[in-house]
């Protein structure tokens, strides 16, 4: 497979009006760091799928949710987990039952939009 190479410039030019425009409109280091680790919670296949599910279902148990993925009640749970603690899902008891949803409706949106990308990308190909 042939490897494409990424445009360079072929001199050292600094456009100072660009750069003071661009670095007085950069986020603090801190958020930049913050949203980066919100988005790795999406990386992971399993926390994608129970989104879809939760998506469609607007709020499930564990029990489901691991019965409709195929996938050990203690697998789904760690995930739940990461997404909760990312601000995702939230939960709710009902006697000993626990029901998870989407936190927010951002999530949807955020979901749509990286899918909306995939499917432009390969129609591109």
């Amino acid at each position: 497979m042939e490897e494409k190479r990424v445009p360079q410039c072929e001199t050292t030019v600094i456009h100072a009006e660009v750069v003071e425009r661009v670095s007085t409109r950069l986020l603090p280091d801190q958020v930049m760091s913050d949203i980066a680790e919100f988005f790795k919670v999406f990386g992971d296949p399993t926390r994608i799928r129970i989104l879809q599910v939760l998506f469609e279902a607007e709020e499930m148990c564990v029990c489901d949710i691991a019965y409709l993925l195929n996938m050990s009640q203690s697998a789904i749970s760690h995930q739940l987990r990461v997404l909760k603690q990312a601000g995702i899902v939230k939960y709710r008891k009902d006697g000993r039952v626990v029901y998870y949803s989407l936190d927010d409706d951002h999530i949807k949106s955020i979901f749509d939009q990286g899918y909306k990308h995939i499917v432009e990308e390969k129609e591109k190909r």
